[in-house]
C-alpha cells in the first residue's frame, strides 16, 4: 500500500533489470494506492539461485511473468520472501510457493530474522527490520542496494497504516535508512512501488523531514481545535486526492496516537 504523490521521478515505470542482481517484474495492479503496480523483485545471480521478493497479487498473469523472468535469467527459485504482509505484495505468495515447491518467509510468520543472511547465488540479502509502515516490515540490503519494500517509495510518500503501523517505528527506521545510507555506500533504493531510487540519502532524509513537518501541523491542527482524524486530514491534507483520503486518515490517526504518548 503506498501513498500520494509528492517526489519522486514522474515517469511511468515498467520494471526490467536493474542491475545483474536484480530484476523487476511489475504487476498489472496499478491504481492512487500502489501507483504503477506492485514491484515484484527477482533478486539472484543470472545461472544460479533466485529469491522472488513480494509475488504480488494472484491473477492477471503476474505469476506466468514471475516464472518467465526466472527462465530468461537461468535461475532457481530458492525462496519467495516477503517485505511485509499488505495484500498488494503477498496474495500470490503461497500459490507462487506451491507451484515451485519453496518456503515462503516473513517477519510476521517468523521465518526472518534481524540480520538474517540468504544467499542468492554469489551474493546474499541481509534482512533489516524497518517497523512502521506496518509492525511487520522489513527491508532487504543487497551490497550497495536497499529493497524498501512499502517503507520508501520510488514516488511519493508512504502511510504509516494505523493502528498495525506506528510513527515512532517508522520514524527510527527512516533514522536508520539514513544511517545506513551515509555510512554504507548505499547507491540505489529498489522499492515496493515505483521507480528505482538513485539518490537514495536525499530522498530517506526527505521522508524524515516530510514526516515531522507533517507532524507539527497536525499538533498544530489539534491546537486549533480539530477533534476528530478527519477534521485534520481536512486541515493538513485539504489537497489528498479522494482516493487515497483513507490512507490520509489511517496516517493521521497514527500521528495523532504518536502525539498522545508523546504528551
Amino acid at each position: 500500500m503506498s501513498g500520494r504523490f509528492l517526489m519522486g521521478d514522474s515517469n511511468s515505470w515498467t520494471g526490467g533489470a536493474v542491475s545483474a542482481l536484480a530484476a523487476c517484474v511489475l504487476a498489472p495492479n496499478a491504481s492512487p494506492w500502489t501507483l504503477d503496480g506492485t514491484n515484484t523483485w527477482v533478486v539472484g545471480e543470472l545461472g544460479g539461485a533466485c529469491v522472488v521478493i513480494d509475488p504480488g497479487p494472484l491473477g492477471g498473469g503476474h505469476d506466468a511473468a514471475i516464472l518467465a523472468e526466472v527462465e530468461e535469467r537461468r535461475s532457481r527459485v530458492a525462496a519467495i520472501v516477503l517485505t511485509h504482509g499488505h495484500i498488494d505484495h503477498s496474495e500470490g505468495a503461497d500459490e507462487l510457493a506451491r507451484r515451485l515447491s519453496v518456503p515462503v518467509r516473513s517477519w510476521s510468520s517468523r521465518t526472518l530474522a534481524d540480520s538474517d543472511r540468504i544467499d542468492v547465488g554469489g551474493a546474499e540479502l541481509r534482512v533489516l527490520p524497518t517497523p512502521g509502515h506496518s509492525s511487520d516490515s522489513v527491508c532487504f540490503v543487497l551490497d550497495d542496494a536497499i529493497l524498501t519494500g512499502d517503507t520508501v517509495l520510488g514516488r511519493g510518500t508512504s502511510l504509516v497504516a494505523h493502528p498495525d503501523g506506528r510513527l515512532s517505528e517508522y520514524l527510527d527506521s527512516l533514522q536508520a535508512l539514513s544511517r545506513m545510507c551515509a555510512e554504507s555506500g548505499i547507491r540505489q533504493l529498489l522499492p515496493g512501488h515505483g521507480p528505482v531510487i538513485d539518490d537514495p540519502q536525499r530522498v530517506v532524509d526527505y521522508y524524515l523531514r516530510h514526516r515531522l513537518e507533517r507532524l507539527e501541523q497536525v499538533r498544530a491542527a489539534v491546537a486549533g481545535g480539530a477533534a476528530s482524524a478527519g477534521e485534520v486530514v481536512d486541515l493538513v491534507y485539504a489537497d489528498v486526492p479522494p482516493e487515497v483520503r483513507p490512507a490520509a486518515e489511517a496516517t493521521v490517526m497514527a500521528q495523532l496516537a504518536y502525539l498522545a504518548e508523546s504528551s
